[in-house]
């Protein structure tokens, strides 16, 4: 049997075992069909800043996650400083979303943020149990990670407000997807229970 490593991943467990996910929100929108997608970005960001500001107060981390666009040579910081360089729509989700110093971050080479990236792991080290499941594409990268995330038997939240994808259309019907086939609840993200706890750290 191995050993227990001696150093985690993640410095604190997460309250009440729940994590916020947002997906694909920093970027510089550089690539096929940005501009049919960054609408609803930009219409999800206000609603994920608040979401998030609510979950840094019940002590509930924040993991972002992001194609690896850089070719396996990004990193946090230069995933946001090439986002505000941009300028336009995509500065301004970037600005409203920004990580804070004890976020926690992952790069991901397809749709779901579990394939082939360390996610699981610092979920575990996280001792996280719930995912509240933010950002783009609904009916692509938050539709594959919510299906990854629930064949390793994580519970899954998908506040319909926090999603988004190209047409209004295919945002509805993913949504009746999330709630008939999934079982994943899609409830505004102000109907979200959080657990009652002290933010983690000062700013």
């Amino acid at each position: 049997m191995p050993a227990e490593p001696n150093v985690s991943l993640a410095d604190e467990h997460a309250a009440g075992g729940a994590v916020l996910l947002i997906v694909d929100m920093i970027s510089d929108w550089h690539f096929p069909d940005a501009d049919k997608l960054l609408p609803a970005a930009l219409a999800v960001a206000v609603p994920i800043a608040a979401l998030k500001a609510r979950c840094r107060a019940a002590g509930v981390p924040t993991i972002y996650a992001n194609d690896n666009r850089g070719r396996w040579r990004s990193d946090l910081r230069d995933v946001v400083e090439t986002s505000l360089a941009a300028n336009g729509d995509g500065a301004r989700i970037t600005q409203a979303l920004k990580p804070d110093r004890d976020d926690y971050f992952v790069l991901k080479p397809k749709h779901s943020a579990f394939f082939l990236t360390p996610l699981e792991l610092l979920l575990q080290h996280l001792k996280a149990r719930r995912l509240i499941l933010t950002g783009v594409a609904s009916d692509q990268c938050i539709a594959t990670t919510a299906v990854d995330a629930r064949m390793r038997d994580y519970e899954v939240i998908a506040p319909r407000d926090c999603i988004g994808t190209q047409t209004r259309e295919r945002d509805v019907r993913m949504l009746a997807h999330f709630d008939e086939a999934l079982r994943v609840p899609t409830p505004a993200s102000a109907e979200i229970e959080l657990p009652h706890a002290q933010r983690r750290h000062d700013q």
